[in-house]
């Protein structure tokens, strides 16, 4: 496994819609494993692809311990309620928004044994995977964000 460069605000690739995954290949396993180090290493709770500069429609979350989501190709297919929390990321070091986000959301994707998954989540979790896959779509928090704060 490798720890990645993440790309920061301002380089073009964050506001790019990426590519959906055809096949699973050993490359991509290795980039879920490198997502996965890099999140963990940065501190994050969430990383997609396009932070690490690559435009598939692949991300990583962990918002509890050892309980990581390998998502390939996720798609949001059920949200209720709402929630308004602070949110930061990765690719925008000292920047910090409240964001209005649905409170519970789930999840449909491949996972990296080729099977098609459904996952749920409240709170962060829900967070977490609105915030990536919003990424997927070439869309950061401070698009949507309430207010925008530097540290």
């Amino acid at each position: 496994m490798a720890k990645l460069k993440i790309v920061k605000y301002g380089d073009d690739t964050l506001r790019k819609t990426c590519r959906p995954v055809d096949t699973i290949t050993p490359r991509v396993l290795t980039l879920l494993d490198d997502m996965v180090e890099t999140m963990r290493a940065a501190d994050g709770c969430g990383l997609a692809a396009p932070q690490v500069g690559i435009l598939r429609r692949i991300a990583v979350v962990e918002v509890e311990p050892g309980e990581v989501y390998e998502m390939i190709n996720p798609k949001i297919i059920a949200r209720a309620g709402t929630q308004e929390e602070s949110e930061g990321c990765l690719s925008l070091p000292g920047k910090w928004g409240t964001t209005r986000r649905p409170m519970h959301v789930t999840v449909r994707y491949t996972n990296r044994k080729g099977e098609v998954v459904e996952a749920s989540g409240s709170g962060l979790l829900a967070r977490a995977f609105c915030h990536e896959i919003d990424h997927l779509d070439g869309v950061l928090f401070i698009d949507n964000a309430l207010n925008v704060i530097e540290d």
